[in-house]
């Protein structure tokens, strides 16, 4: 398992960790972990099925919620692996490999599902300020197009990390505070000098989902500015209905995102268990509240999963 590299030792696996000092209640914690991940799983995997299965729901909008849908799919299980062999078997190492690997899909999910936020707020903006051009601009080829730009990015962009964190040297402490590996707490392990992909780390986060972040509210200040000019005050209360549902789940995707960039760079949380229930929060509970957020307030979307339900 371990090695002696000159006086340093240097391990061959990483420890991942549940919750520090909650360990008397691991099942519990087990349990309310797999019923994040089953409504989760089912929630998207249905949105998926329903949308692909009803030409009627062939339209932009859900479209890019099937996309969104996919990439918490892909979130869910690259997550799940890991924190549930803890919390039930108790079972916490991970070799380098399969930890890198780890990171780079979290990370790239992560991003795709950020540029598929902003993919989603551009559709509103355009639906609501040029409704018109709505269907001449967002025709399947160029909606196509958008995905595949949205995939080659969080690939491409998220790759080097991996790459670089392999070719490090890890002889430091090799317990992570979490159940799953992230870029930023594994490159503190390594006693090789970590500036070049520390940087590139905070290049690539700006350049991302604090990017995406700055369009969509741009997008909403223009939305803003176009539906204070409707003259009938119900006009104008249709139209900010149909953003309801997008805000609410980027408000979930981008507030444990900037609470956790903040506490991680510029501040310190009260108690280590703080930022680690943070890290949680934002890789499960957005693919957990965006099927049922849409469910909720998407009538037609609404009445499809009750029909199938019904039946």
């Amino acid at each position: 398992m371990s090695s002696v590299n000159g006086s340093r030792f240097e391990s061959e696996v990483f420890l991942l960790t549940g919750i520090p000092g909650q360990e008397h209640i691991d099942l519990w914690i087990a349990i309310f972990f797999c019923i994040i991940y089953a409504v989760s799983i089912i929630g998207n995997s249905l949105i998926v099925f329903i949308i692909k299965t009803h030409e009627s729901l062939h339209e932009p909008m859900y479209i890019f919620l099937s996309m969104l849908a996919l990439t918490d799919l892909g979130l869910s299980i690259t997550t799940m692996l890991t924190t549930l062999r803890i919390f039930l078997l108790k079972s916490r190492e991970i070799t380098h490999d399969a930890c890198f690997a780890q990171l780079y899909f979290i990370h790239t999910l992560i991003c795709i599902e950020s540029s598929v936020l902003l993919l989603m707020g551009f559709d509103r903006l355009i639906a609501i300020c040029d409704p018109l051009r709505y269907a001449s601009i967002l025709t399947p080829r160029r909606i196509a197009m958008m995905w595949l730009v949205c995939l080659l990015r969080g690939v491409v962009l998220k790759l080097p990390c991996p790459i670089l964190l392999k070719q490090f040297r890890y002889c430091r402490a090799n317990i992570l505070t979490r159940s799953y590996c992230t870029n930023g707490e594994v490159m503190k392990m390594a006693c090789s000098d970590i500036t070049v992909i520390s940087i590139y780390g905070l290049w690539n986060a700006l350049f991302t989902e604090s990017l995406d972040s700055l369009l969509i509210l741009l997008s909403y200040v223009m939305i803003l500015k176009t539906v204070l000019h409707i003259a009938s005050r119900a006009e104008c209360l249709r139209a900010l209905n149909t953003c309801v549902s997008h805000l609410c789940v980027v408000l979930a995707f981008y507030t444990p995102y900037l609470s956790l960039t903040l506490t991680n760079r510029f501040g310190n949380t009260p108690s280590p268990l703080v930022q680690i229930l943070l890290s949680y929060i934002y890789v499960m509970f957005p693919p957990l509240l965006n099927p049922i957020v849409y469910s909720v307030k998407n009538k037609r979307l609404r009445a499809r999963i009750v029909g199938i339900f019904g039946n």
